[in-house]
């Protein structure tokens, strides 16, 4: 499925389970919301924090899925094209940045 396919299944999804999309500011609270969730789940399996019981069962995946859920209702509702949002940026750090990691020492 290409992103462009993703946020018609989301725009689907609202229209047949939800009542409407929640409005712009409450889905950035949401985004921040899940993306918190993601951090802590990497800050404690990857990092240096010791990872509590009650988070040893939650799914990475689950919870990026989450935070792609959001971006793309935030894309729909602002009348983003994500896919082709996604492809520019793609480009662009293509030819920017290239050259750019190769050369840095710290990644060597």
């Amino acid at each position: 499925m290409n992103i462009q396919d993703a946020q018609k299944a989301v725009d689907n999804w609202i229209k047949e389970h939800g009542v409407r999309y929640f409005n712009e500011l409450t889905n950035m609270a949401q985004l921040t919301e899940e993306v918190g969730e993601v951090a802590r789940i990497i800050a404690r399996r990857y990092g240096e924090q010791s990872e509590k019981e009650s988070d040893k069962n939650k799914d990475l995946g689950e919870e990026l899925a989450d935070v792609v859920f959001v971006v793309l209702c935030l894309a729909n509702q602002t009348g983003i094209n994500l896919q082709d949002a996604f492809d520019k940026k793609l480009d662009l750090k293509t030819k920017r940045d290239h050259n750019r990691h190769h050369q840095n020492k710290k990644l060597q």
